[in-house]
């Protein structure tokens, strides 16, 4: 596994079901799907706007960690749990994602856990 890097949030989720938060492989790093949890405490808030602060913010970690920066995120994939949710993200993905613009997709599922309503995945390249 030559220039594989894992990256860790030390989430008890990543060790239970075998993944990593980001993994780097040469210039690309894959940043998992990420939910809204505050992982210091393992609280989820109810608002979707808060969960998506939350979860960009574990995003943002994961990649500095890994030696990425926010401007090198080339896709995203967001999900919510229900269509409605979409127009109340919209606003805290337009600042962070502000200048970026990177291709994206957003698609209404299920989530594994009742109280996670949004979450996203980003894939940045520095080449």
């Amino acid at each position: 596994m030559s220039g594989r890097r894992l990256i860790s949030t030390g989430s008890p989720f990543e060790e239970t079901a075998g993944y990593s938060r980001a993994l780097v492989q040469g210039d690309w790093c894959f940043v998992s799907g990420t939910t809204g949890y505050d992982y210091a405490t393992m609280t989820m808030p109810d608002d979707v706007a808060t969960q998506t602060e939350n979860a960009l913010a574990t995003i943002d970690a994961a990649l500095l960690e890994a030696g990425f920066k926010r401007g090198d995120i080339v896709r995203a994939q967001y999900t919510v749990t229900e269509a409605a949710f979409a127009d109340i993200a919209f606003p805290v993905l337009g600042r962070y994602f502000a200048g970026i613009r990177p291709a994206a997709t957003m698609v209404v599922a299920g989530l594994i856990r009742p109280e996670m309503k949004i979450e996203i995945e980003v894939t940045a390249f520095r080449g």
